[in-house]
């Protein structure tokens, strides 16, 4: 998508985007030497050979200069209508090169979006993998739907679409709402059949003064809405943690200003209360920032220039990328946006992000923690792109948080030492509860601990729950430990342990996944498949990491465990593929189940593997030895993700345990196929 832009709000919004916010107190001195300052030098090396240890060194990230990324980016342009050809693409589509990673092995990752008739596809992005040989190993495909035969013209005009876009910012509570620029026709392909659509981006302010940047897709055929999803994504709260940092300068003749030329240029800016333009860059007569205190406009600034910097220095020295969107070239930060606004945010269109001064202009929401995960809504935009909605909003708004506490863990500041507590300084709550909590999120009140068919429907900051969930298992297991003094007790949703791999192999496998698996339209589904990608490429598929990333997914009800990687239990399974007749009679799919004694527990697992193009036709229940059947899973309508790849606990405490158990499924729509793939009955 074209200038997205990534939000957060606090979560009693329920429309918002994003991630954390702070109040800030500190003093920043920066070091002039040679008229560029650096910042303080962090434990990169340490974090980067434990990220590796053990992974397959061909597969981990290489360090692409921007001078090499925009040589692969130029063979990829050039080579692109051969690409397309190889793939089988109609004579009506067209590949639009986007992002290009590489691996060290030579194996290059690259990004492209689709164009039909000319017209840009929405959800027909893909990733193209081919070895250093030139041959294509492999291809990630937003949507496997069939780009044919969509019509061009439009039978909708273009007024009636903007005026369906202005309705429905002004029931979302926008404010000044006026459609950007005329509506554009599009092929709408993210859900189901490819549609000939418009999509109007709706700008203004939204309730709360952050701006807006509403997309809606409208069916150009029937003037229906088709999707809605928020382009600015911002955070909220108040915090003071980094203390006497050293900053990145400039120095012109006897004045200084807060440009790192060290780590692309970037810029911190003084909005000065104002919500547009740039802001007038911080430049002074000496090398100090701030004093500490909120009442001096320099030490938000400071704060803000400091937490870029990290960021930077994270996603270059960890993960080998060389700025956000991998060219070498810098974001900047605004800082002091509009009157007591109490949040934060990343914008796309400009390449900023920007903080507000909180509540009454006293507490600037500038934190290590924000500018890690605002910074990332830009990394996320620039590669996977995840739609802010549904399950992929949910992905998109974990992934700034996952990366955002990373970059926290990476700095190593004694003032605020890393934690998988999300904005535990900001005090958001009044009660000094944190905003968000990885290790099990529904302490916040409303986010998901769990997967399950309704968690898309949330909020994005709520169904985030379910990969912050993933992320801490895998990094550091389930079950009660203290960590840099703060106490933790992560539970599974099958019951059964699991054990971590560390939080550095956690965050390259998220990266790898991210950057070459991920696409717009990837849903919890597709981000196991995903990281377990991910992992088999860096540490082999039978690996102790393989199978912790089974069993963390597994912990948060998404696919069924490794088989031993992590639960004590005995696992008894069926991989037979049985096809599921479209709008037809039900099937099913028998396990013998011997050698156990008395009856089934009261958390029996029950992990289902369906491969399916439209989920939310299936009916799916689990069949007692006796015939007693219990439901796993009803229809629904408004469930339109591929697939089934879960794990359901049941109470069978009734049923006898040896005897044959069933899987019984049926597709009770027409128009979408699929088959059950595997399934196994897990007894703790």
């Amino acid at each position: 998508m074209s200038s997205t832009s990534h939000r957060s709000t606090s979560r009693k919004r329920a429309t918002a985007y994003g991630a954390l916010a702070a109040v800030t107190a500190l003093l920043a001195a920066a070091v002039q030497t040679g008229g560029v300052a650096s910042a303080d030098v962090q434990p990169s090396a340490a974090a980067a050979r434990a990220a590796a240890k053990g992974a397959n060194p061909g597969a981990l990230p290489a360090k692409l200069s921007p001078s090499k990324r925009a040589e692969l980016l130029r063979e990829a342009n050039s080579t692109k209508a051969d690409t397309a050809k190889d793939l089988g693409l109609g004579a009506k589509e067209k590949l639009v090169v986007r992002d290009v990673i590489q691996d060290r092995d030579g194996t290059t990752h690259t990004r492209y979006e689709r164009t039909y008739g000319g017209l840009p596809v929405l959800g027909g992005d893909l990733v193209v993998d081919t070895a250093k040989s030139g041959k294509t190993e492999g291809v990630t495909r937003a949507s496997k739907a069939a780009l044919k035969g969509v019509a061009t013209t439009a039978a909708v005009k273009p007024a009636a679409a903007e005026r369906q876009a202005v309705k429905a910012a002004t029931a979302d509570g926008s404010k000044k709402t006026t459609a950007d620029r005329a509506p554009r026709k599009v092929v709408w392909m993210a859900k189901g059949k490819p549609t000939l659509a418009y999509e109007t981006v709706v700008g203004g302010l939204q309730d709360d003064g952050t701006p807006n940047q509403l997309h809606v897709v409208t069916d150009a055929a029937t003037g229906k809405k088709l999707y809605e999803w928020q382009g600015i994504e911002n955070g909220t709260g108040n915090t003071q943690y980094s203390g006497t940092v050293t900053l990145g300068t400039s120095q012109s003749g006897s004045t200084y200003s807060l440009n790192d030329a060290a780590r692309g240029g970037h810029k911190t800016y003084n909005l000065n209360h104002g919500s547009s333009g740039t802001g007038t860059l911080y430049s002074g007569a000496d090398d100090v920032w701030g004093n500490g205190s909120a009442s001096n406009t320099e030490t938000a600034a400071a704060d803000a220039h400091y937490g870029a910097a990290l960021t930077w220095d994270f996603y270059k020295n960890v993960m080998g990328r060389s700025g956000i969107r991998g060219d070498g070239v810098a974001a900047y930060s605004r800082v002091h946006y509009g009157n007591a606004y109490v949040n934060a945010f990343w914008d796309d269109s400009c390449f900023c992000m920007t903080y507000g001064d909180g509540s009454g202009n006293l507490k600037p929401l500038t934190s290590i923690d924000v500018a890690g995960h605002e910074m990332t809504h830009g990394v996320t935009a620039a590669t996977a792109g995840l739609n802010y909605s549904g399950e992929s909003g949910g992905l998109n708004e974990a992934t700034s948080d996952i990366f955002g506490t990373s970059v926290e863990f990476y700095a190593n500041n004694a003032s605020d030492v890393g934690d998988y507590l999300i904005g535990e300084k900001i005090d958001i709550n009044g009660d000094g509860s944190p905003l968000r909590y990885m290790d099990k999120p529904s302490k916040d009140g409303g986010s998901a601990d769990s997967w399950y068919s309704g968690v898309g429907n949330l909020d994005v900051h709520y169904s985030s729950g379910v990969a912050n969930h993933f992320f801490y298992l895998l990094s550091e297991g389930s079950g009660a430990k203290v960590i840099n003094g703060v106490s933790y007790n992560s539970p599974t949703s099958d019951g059964l342990p699991v054990t971590g791999i560390g939080r550095d192999k956690a965050a390259l496998i998220w990266f790898k996944a991210l950057t070459t698996k991920f696409t717009t339209t990837t849903d919890y589904a597709g981000a196991r498949t995903g990281t377990l990608a991910a992992a088999g490429e860096l540490y082999g598929t039978t690996s102790a990491e393989y199978k912790a990333v089974q069993d963390a997914w597994a912990g948060v009800n998404v696919g069924a465990r490794s088989g031993g990687g992590g639960g004590t239990g005995t696992t008894f399974e069926n991989t037979a593929d049985v096809a599921i007749p479209d709008a037809g009679a039900a099937v099913t799919s028998s396990i013998n189940v011997t050698g156990r004694t008395g009856n089934a527990p009261s958390n029996l697992q029950v992990g289902v593997d369906i491969v399916h193009s439209y989920r939310g036709d299936l009916v799916i229940d689990l069949v007692a030895p006796d015939g007693s059947t219990y439901r796993l899973k009803n229809s629904s309508g408004s469930d339109s993700a591929a697939n089934v790849n879960t794990t359901y606990t049941v109470n069978a405490s009734s049923e006898v345990a040896n005897g044959t158990w069933k899987l019984k499924v049926q597709d009770v729509y027409a128009q979408d196929s699929g088959y059950i793939n595997s399934w196994k009955l897990t007894f703790p």
